[in-house]
């Protein structure tokens, strides 16, 4: 069963969500989201545990946030927790990409690319404003004659914007890597119903647990044409190096999971690695951020 502690916070302490890698032997999974668009000062946290959490581990985690209140701790049944994920889950549309449910697959119409997603236990059904963006953005980029052939998907959730590169780009091979092994786990499933082959052919997928890009596998694949990473701010800025130099002379970074007001602290982390920003210019409450690594000059 999972359990969750749910708080109520301030904006900026859920912008500034703690790293509890360090902090916990089981880390939870972390969201926020802001309930009430008319309060956008009065975010709700919610973190997700495997098991029923100690009291210290709870205590713990309420006193990151210095303003909590409202403080819940729950357990959710795996029936009640589907229910939920499932609420009002309609079919997202991203130019040709369509992320449905099975409930909704006759949403599908010809000439879209198609990726059903189950909500679980794993964050990334498109619903959420970052996964819309980077959909947004592939579709973007797939407009263009740039094939990439080797990509990347760091912090993949329930595997969406994995498995909606190889439907753009049927002869790239892909790395999909997750922290938490439920969302490895998830989007091994996801990419089985979506038809994707595992392995590190092209056309296939390959999943691996790890943190950043320091895993061999993903080191041995690099460099990279196309990295995608929806996480949040603070783990995309502590990777902005590693990010770089993974990718290929030429070669796009897309990011998301930050906020609007700290767009301009991940760009420059960026920009100080040689990437150059080739986002769209719009302003939206989560941005995403799409950057190039110059070509080699000849």
């Amino acid at each position: 069963m999972t359990w969750t502690v749910a708080l109520t916070c301030t904006r900026r302490e859920a912008e500034d969500l703690p790293d509890v890698e360090d902090m916990f032997a089981d880390p939870p999974t972390l969201n926020v989201e802001e309930p009430d668009p008319a309060q956008p000062d009065i975010w709700r946290m919610t973190a997700y545990f495997a098991e029923q959490p100690p009291a210290a581990a709870v205590t713990l985690l309420v006193n990151c946030f210095p303003s909590a209140r409202d403080i819940v701790v729950a357990e959710l049944a795996e029936e009640d927790w589907t229910t939920l994920s499932q609420r009002g889950l309609e079919p997202v549309r991203a130019g040709r990409f369509l992320v449905h449910t099975a409930a909704h697959a006759d949403a599908v119409r010809p000439g879209d690319r198609a990726i059903a997603i189950e909500a679980g236990l794993a964050f990334g059904t498109g619903q959420h404003a970052t996964t819309l963006g980077c959909l947004r953005a592939l579709d973007r980029l797939g407009k263009q004659r740039r094939r990439p052939a080797r990509i990347a998907d760091i912090g993949t959730g329930t595997g969406v914007l994995a498995i909606a590169a190889l439907k753009r780009w049927l002869a790239a091979a892909a790395i999909a890597s997750d922290i938490d092994p439920v969302a490895v786990a998830v989007s091994r499933g996801n990419a089985r119903g979506n038809r994707m082959l595992s392995g590190r052919a092209a056309g296939r997928l390959e999943l691996v647990v790890a943190t950043g890009l320091g895993h061999p596998r993903l080191r041995g694949r690099a460099p990279y044409d196309l990295i995608l990473a929806n996480i949040l701010a603070p783990p995309l800025i502590a990777m902005a190096r590693d990010m770089a130099r993974a990718t290929a002379p030429g070669g796009r970074v897309v990011l998301a999971g930050l906020l609007d007001v700290q767009a301009r602290r991940v760009a420059q982390a960026y920009r100080r690695h040689g990437l150059v920003p080739v986002t769209p210019k719009t302003r939206a409450e989560w941005p995403c951020l799409v950057f190039e690594r110059p070509p080699k000059r000849r």
